[in-house]
């Protein structure tokens, strides 16, 4: 197995419905990790890029979250539409998206 490029974590931790710090998976976290790994099928990425999911990430009330290393880029309300920008933008063009990013202020 080659070394990954890069390392995609994707936040499914799944809560109690009303928990006060919330649930990724209650805002598709496990949508938009099946939809990392269609994209990863489809397009061949396994031998480049290594993809796991988690549970949480920290960011709770923004997710689903989307950590991506080792750059340590957090994307934040990613929705599985997001998932084909992610990969040809960050992962295959080298340029994080801006929009989707987590604020500078979760990271302290």
């Amino acid at each position: 197995m080659p070394k990954p490029l890069k390392h995609i974590f994707v936040c499914i931790q799944s809560r109690p419905e009303n928990h006060p710090r919330g649930s990724c998976a209650a805002k598709g976290g496990i949508d938009v990790f099946q939809a990392f790994m269609q994209q990863f099928d489809s397009r061949k990425l396994y031998d480049r890029f290594a993809l796991v999911n988690t549970g949480c990430l920290g960011p709770c009330d923004l997710g689903p979250s989307v950590l991506i290393y080792p750059e340590g880029v957090m994307y934040r309300g990613i929705k599985k539409t997001d998932v084909a920008t992610i990969i040809e933008e960050h992962l295959l063009g080298g340029k994080p998206v801006e929009r989707l990013m987590m604020p500078k202020e979760v990271w302290g």
